[in-house]
């Protein structure tokens, strides 16, 4: 059943947000279906694409500036609670009923995790559970895989380990790679997974967004045993696109279906 009125959703990211573009230019189901209400960074120089009258509110919490205050490093997840209870602070009066993770490097703890549990999903560069972490796609380049895909998932607390709710379509991995394997140039194997992972948020992150939202605003998600019936059948679902739109130079991918 849809939901009266849309969907309220707010995005967490760090200096990035793509698949922001996609939601705010190209899915027809923002503003009927769902809402973004507030984009908030943890990163002060955020590039997100954000317009004046039309896009979301940016609020910023910015992480180092608090691990300064805090004496300690990043790394160090004891205050972290803490810097999670302001971004909850920032939240609450835009109401989200979702929380969408995208771009988002930092672990998230249960402040955060309680205030939206059930209601936070996370995007992620690989075909969980394998490759998890922040070189998903470094890894599984290094690895040998022959394609890669991403994620979203349901966010739960242990990292990139909660139940899928929909995945990609396969970007193939350029047979120039295993030449790179062979000689050792782990040089070239770092730029091409950089290139391949940007291939993959540019032309699958703003519809698997789309897809995850679209979920949560018919009430068709699930989380049930550590898995996920979306639209009831078991997640991951398999999403796929309505054209090769990146081999016929497009500059947007199109709404992608649900095989």
């Amino acid at each position: 059943m849809l939901r009266d009125p849309p969907l309220r959703v707010a995005l967490l990211c760090s200096r990035r947000a793509p698949g922001l573009e996609f939601l705010l230019d190209r899915d027809p189901r923002r503003g009927k279906i769902y809402d973004i209400v507030a984009l908030v960074t943890s990163d002060p120089e955020c590039t997100a694409h954000v317009r004046s009258g039309d896009g979301p509110p940016l609020l910023v919490n910015d992480i180092r500036a608090f691990y300064t205050r805090a004496g300690t490093r990043l790394s160090d997840l004891g205050p972290r609670p803490d810097y999670d209870r302001g971004t909850v602070r920032s939240l609450e009066p835009f109401k989200p009923d979702l929380v969408v993770l995208c771009g988002y490097l930092h672990i998230v703890t249960p402040p955060l995790l309680d205030a939206y549990s059930g209601r936070m999903v996370n995007i992620h560069d690989s075909d969980l559970p394998r490759y998890p972490g922040l070189h998903a796609t470094r890894d599984a380049v290094i690895a040998g895989e022959r394609e890669t895909r991403s994620s979203v998932h349901v966010v739960v607390p242990e990292v990139d380990a909660g139940p899928g709710l929909f995945r990609s379509w396969p970007f193939p991995v350029h047979e120039l790679v295993d030449a790179a394997r062979r000689e050792g140039r782990t040089d070239i194997l770092k730029a091409y997974a950089y290139a391949q992972r940007e291939w993959m948020m540019v032309a699958s992150w703003g519809p698997l967004l789309a897809a995850a939202i679209d979920a949560f605003a018919h009430d068709r998600v699930r989380v049930r045993n550590g898995g996920t019936l979306v639209a009831g059948l078991p997640g991951p679902r398999d999403l796929r696109p309505e054209e090769d739109w990146w081999s016929r130079g497009a500059g947007v991918p199109p709404v992608a279906s649900v095989a």
